[in-house]
């Protein structure tokens, strides 16, 4: 096991606070997946796997259907994604991933949750080299021989294959993880193996880790906590365990 596994381990996965949140997410990523690639997921592969992740999200067809009509029209403002990076209490490194229609509010935001929990917004590329960024793909296992199929993944530059129980959906599933360029063959090969994808993304682990206390984790998720409330976000992470 690598430090994919022990990261998405350690790392606190909860889900948003609410339904709610996780649509608006997904269709954000839907809209700009549309706005730079078209509206069709058989010549858009980036929609084609955020419709998967929404289907593993069990968000409605209806509302992801609506964000596709909303890219294509002309009163859609465009989304932007923009990274922000900064250290939260005891030198914890903070990436935080957004997709906004106005900057200058986000940064105001960010800078003051940044400020109210004894952290610091960094400049560009403060913290950023901490990380690594991966891609990955959750597939069912079904009758699927893992030392078989990591040998055979290798050739097409994954780097680690770990299971999981998806209790959920009560399905054996894989999470592979791969270097972010190798995002669009992965999904070919996989698809083209009849593999069933359930979620598909990318990541940022920390090439190192730093243990807290309870009293300093506490601060820390202080700060995490409000971030990850801001609708403007999309994924934060840190390298606390």
């Amino acid at each position: 096991m690598g430090r994919a596994f022990e990261y998405r381990k350690a790392r606190k996965m909860k889900r948003w606070s609410s339904m709610a949140k996780v649509f608006t997410r997904i269709s954000k990523d839907i809209i700009m997946a549309v706005k730079a690639s078209g509206p069709s997921p058989e010549a858009n592969s980036r929609l084609k796997a955020l419709i998967q992740n929404a289907r593993d999200a069990n968000m409605p067809k209806d509302n992801v259907e609506r964000a596709i009509k909303r890219a294509v029209s002309r009163d859609q403002a465009d989304y932007k994604e923009v990274v922000y990076e900064g250290y939260a209490p005891h030198g914890i490194a903070v990436i935080v991933e957004t997709a906004t229609d106005n900057n200058t509010r986000t940064v105001a935001n960010v800078r003051s949750y940044f400020n109210k929990c004894n952290g610091s917004l960094g400049t560009s590329g403060s913290v950023e080299f901490m990380f690594e960024r991966k891609c990955y793909f959750k597939i069912v296992q079904e009758k699927i021989d893992l030392e078989e199929f990591e040998f055979e993944m290798i050739d097409f530059g994954v780097e680690e294959i770990f299971q999981e129980y998806d209790q959920e959906k009560e399905i054996k599933s894989l999470m592979i993880y791969a270097p972010f360029s190798d995002f669009g063959s992965i999904a070919k090969v996989l698809e083209e193996r009849g593999h069933e994808i359930l979620n598909s993304g990318f990541e940022r682990i920390p090439m190192d880790t730093k243990k807290m206390n309870i009293d300093q984790h506490a601060e820390v998720d202080k700060l995490l906590e409000k971030i990850e409330e801001d609708e403007d976000v999309q994924a934060v992470y840190h390298n606390m365990v």
